[in-house]
């Protein structure tokens, strides 16, 4: 067993351990390249039916490249999708500075989506190595009633032991990527022939790295069109993956604050 083999084995035994022991659950889809291994990962774990919906929180400010392929891949994998849309950004905390004010709108669109369906657990395909206030989560992350995350207070993980018993109201933010980094999930997309939106790879000597809304991210400097110079381009930058995030670029604690509040 080579070390994806391992993260794969690891993914699946999440979902399916999440599967066993909530009983009303649901996947973030972002459509970017972590959310679609994740995916990926769910289709395997269920021999090839996701057997919970697929939700994608639509800030009506996605590349329509991103529209496209989830509307094409959804009908060709049978996903249950389920979208929602998000108040307008004047509606967010105004001490936030903007790009992080703007991205708060998703917390609020899924924040709706849950207490509209009463969903007990939502998969999210995040991992530590993207951000600082990422690398403080759990595979089994609680929220308060607001989905609110106290990151301060979080249930030990030891040797692959997790905690899924928590008290009524809790809602579990559940992470089978956690472990993974960026280049291991090339080397996965590569390795198992996943699609992936057309705006990874360069055009004009620029490509995105990590994909949000338009508005407020942007693409890098680089060269690589294919997943092999992807893949060998990680191997020497020095260019941080969220470098293109504007949010990321604001004040320093903004992230951390969005994530407080149940950002995903």
């Amino acid at each position: 067993m080579n070390d994806l083999d391992y993260l794969e084995a690891e993914g699946i035994y999440i979902f399916r351990e999440a599967f066993n022991r909530l009983n009303n659950i649901a996947m973030l889809w972002s459509l970017g390249k972590d959310s679609n291994v994740m995916l990926w990962l769910a289709r395997k774990a269920f021999f090839g039916h996701v057997p919970f919906p697929v939700v994608h929180v639509d800030t009506e400010k996605k590349f329509p490249e991103m529209i496209e392929f989830r509307d094409v891949k959804a009908k060709e994998w049978g996903l249950n999708l389920i979208t929602g849309f998000c108040p307008p950004t004047e509606a967010m905390d105004p001490t936030l500075p903007p790009a992080a004010r703007s991205a708060a709108r998703k917390t609020a669109g899924l924040k709706a989506l849950t207490d509209q369906y009463q969903w007990t657990g939502i998969f999210a395909g995040i991992r530590r190595d993207e951000q600082a206030v990422r690398a403080k989560e759990r595979f089994f992350s609680p929220r308060g009633e607001t989905s609110e995350w106290d990151f301060r207070d979080q249930p030990p993980e030891f040797w692959g032991q997790f905690n899924t018993d928590f008290p009524p109201g809790t809602h579990l933010r559940i992470h089978p990527l956690l472990s993974w980094t960026e280049i291991d999930i090339w080397r996965y997309i590569q390795r198992e022939n996943i699609p992936v939106i057309s705006l990874y790879f360069s055009q004009g000597g620029k490509r995105y790295r990590s994909l949000g809304d338009q508005d407020i991210t942007f693409p890098v400097d680089s060269e690589a069109s294919t997943i092999e110079e992807i893949i060998e381009e990680l191997t020497t930058t020095t260019v941080s993956e969220r470098a293109g995030r504007a949010m990321d670029h604001e004040q320093e604690d903004a992230f951390e604050r969005l994530r407080r509040a149940g950002y995903m």
